[in-house]
């Protein structure tokens, strides 16, 4: 029985302006993604998801659980509340240092996690983030996605962290569905490919999502 993981982190903006229909549009894609994984058996084998959100404060929403045995709350944002990024990052980089395994000479560790990232802001804590930059990038993420989502967002400053930037002109349900679609067909392939090549080739994206050069 193979039990290296693929271990996948999903990174929720939940400041204040996601209150309302953007935040339960993301809910409704999350279930989605959720059921159209678990047909996969190549995802059920190995992926474990976990769910952070950051707004004023950053909150582990659910651990790093295996796909069959994820039960995911209802996620809520505040009325009000920042944008704080960076300091959600260098939550995520301190989880990812923790949870995922290393090979040693004796075993095979975890395949190279997944980062995936949806702000529909920019970073409230700019210098945080500016530092945390080369912190995500020593983490040797397997691939790095970033989704600017709305006209308020800023994908200038995810480019810094990612080369894979896309951007979501609007934040109605069928926008979300199709950036969690094209989350879930990434996954399922990351699951699928881990061992045949060492980085990951994003699928192309739906017509909802607009890739950032």
């Amino acid at each position: 029985m193979n039990t290296r993981r693929l271990p996948v982190y999903l990174l929720l903006d939940t400041s204040g302006s996601m209150n309302g229909e953007p935040i339960q549009s993301v809910n409704v894609g999350l279930k989605s993604m959720l059921s159209s994984l678990r047909q996969s058996p190549y995802a059920l084998e190995s992926v474990h998801i976990a769910v952070t959100t950051f707004n004023s404060l950053v909150e582990d929403v659910m651990p790093l659980t295996a796909l069959e045995m994820v039960n995911l709350p209802e996620i809520v944002c505040p009325k009000s509340g920042a944008t704080n990024l960076g300091a959600a990052l260098e939550h995520v980089c301190e989880r990812v240092r923790k949870e995922v395994k290393k090979s040693t000479a004796d075993t095979k560790g975890d395949w190279r996690p997944l980062l995936f990232i949806m702000t529909d802001g920019k970073p409230s804590d700019t210098l945080a983030f500016t530092e945390v930059i080369p912190v995500v990038k020593a983490c040797n993420f397997a691939t790095i996605v970033a989704c600017a989502a709305g006209p308020k967002s800023d994908p200038t400053s995810l480019h810094k962290l990612t080369d894979n930037v896309v951007h979501l002109d609007t934040m109605d349900s069928a926008t979300f569905s199709g950036f969690f679609e094209w989350v879930t067909a990434t996954v399922n392939s990351g699951s699928m490919s881990m061992g045949a090549t060492t980085s990951l080739t994003l699928p192309p994206p739906p017509p909802e999502v607009n890739i950032v050069l």
